[in-house]
């Protein structure tokens, strides 16, 4: 390694990784794979649970991480994208990855790939790896970036791997098929481990995936499943050795319950014992950057939501018609995603529209935006030019939504802590 990486700081680490392969985005098992035997990774008894899916999987990590840790588990999480610092990714804990943990692993990486060339994902999956494996954990929660069979992530053989829903959206790289994406997805499943679906109803293609490698399918709405109730909820599902297990009266929690129904049905195989008092702490603790988040505005309420696809948007709008009124709408969105559906879902409640042009090579153009909405809308050159106009106008019975992509919240975010 050239002497000058080995003083890089993690901005310069990060800069340099971003140009080192041709494209930001090349799927295969072949190039990680190499490295990662060369780093010779030993999680020891460390239980891993991998978790894909199309919507809803930071949440099911949050809930079996915040439950985890309330039952005295060490735990530890890698997720992506990032939102303000990209320390974010990984967490031992409540605590981020530190400036130098980041750099040494990104130290080790460099020291053994030799000529193999990584992307700026696969460089950040290994050093999640790396800095995971060494903090000695009861449990990992990995989180699969893009589809499943072939993501970076997937070089570990988890215990349980999880699926949390099935829905269209990375099409360009998935193609525009359920079944297809739910078997791309369901390539997480390992010979003679369990595998939990939050999908509900799933695809054939999960079922056939987990018959044909050999996995114990436990499905929401067949093995698991929920009930709604005035003082909370009822969730029922299986353990190990198949016996029906049953917690009630669950609080609600401030993200989607549904998701955690799925995180339950993992916990249920884990071999740690959590008791119902954790659960309860957990899923009341359990919050998410981006998600369904609010903030308190001199102008009003706003809240922020990553939702970029029409699944996602689908529930945010269910959940804002409960409580939010009439919503004047942020939006910034990436090319490669159905912007005329995310808009159409959230267009009921819509009191004004306020499109940002998100900047690089897969941002799209507010106009474009424009163009797919039926109805006025202004168009803005980013993300903080839109939030300024929304919020001028801004009523006192409205709420400011600011949704469409991480890029889109990550700016609006980093805004409103500038203000503080």
């Amino acid at each position: 390694m050239e002497q000058s990486r080995a003083q890089f700081t993690l901005s310069q680490w990060l800069n340099w990784v971003e140009q080192m392969h041709p494209s930001e985005i090349d799927l295969g098992l072949d190039r990680i794979r190499q490295v990662y035997q060369r780093l010779a990774v030993d999680f020891g008894s460390t239980q891993l649970v991998t978790v894909a899916g199309t919507n809803g999987k930071g949440s099911t990590i949050s809930y079996l991480s915040e439950i985890l840790q309330a039952a005295g588990y060490r735990t530890g999480c890698y997720t992506s994208p990032h939102f303000l610092r990209y320390n974010e990714r990984v967490r031992i804990g409540r605590e981020e990855a530190t400036d130098e943990q980041l750099c040494e692993a990104f130290r080790a990486i460099d020291a053994v790939r030799e000529d193999v060339s990584l992307t700026y994902f696969e460089w950040g999956t290994l050093v999640a790896l790396w800095l995971l494996a060494r903090a000695e954990l009861d449990v990992a929660l990995l989180e699969v970036g893009l589809g499943g069979r072939l993501d970076a992530i997937n070089i570990v053989d988890p215990h349980i791997a999880v699926v949390t829903s099935i829905g269209l959206d990375h099409v360009d790289w998935l193609g525009d098929d359920i079944e297809g994406i739910a078997a791309e997805k369901a390539g997480i499943f390992r010979t003679g481990r369990p595998a939990v679906c939050g999908a509900d109803p799933a695809p054939a293609a999960i079922a056939a995936t987990a018959e044909r490698l050999g996995a114990r399918l436990y499905q929401k709405g067949a093995q698991f499943s929920v009930q709604s109730a005035d003082d909370g909820w009822q969730w029922q599902g299986l353990n190990p050795a198949g016996e029906t297990v049953v917690y009630r009266q669950l609080p609600y929690p401030q993200l989607p319950f549904q998701n955690a129904a799925t995180a339950l049905q993992v916990l249920s195989l884990l071999p740690l014992a959590v008791d119902e008092a954790a659960i309860h702490q957990g899923l009341r603790s359990a919050s998410m950057t981006g998600r369904m988040q609010q903030v308190a505005l001199p102008e009003g309420r706003c809240i922020l939501d990553v939702a970029h696809n029409p699944q996602a948007a689908e529930l945010l709008a269910e959940r804002l018609a409960d409580h939010a009124g009439r919503v004047r709408i942020v939006l910034g969105m990436l090319g490669d995603k159905d912007a005329a559906s995310v808009m159409q879902a959230l267009q009921p409640l819509a009191a004004g529209w306020y499109l940002a042009t998100l900047e690089g090579a897969r941002g799209c153009r507010a106009e474009r935006l424009a163009e797919q909405l039926a109805g006025p809308a202004g168009c803005f050159d980013g993300v903080l030019e839109a939030l300024s106009a929304a919020r001028a106008e801004l009523q006192p019975d409205e709420c400011l939504l600011v949704a469409g992509s991480f890029y889109t919240v990550s700016a609006a975010l980093d805004a409103l802590k500038m203000e503080k």
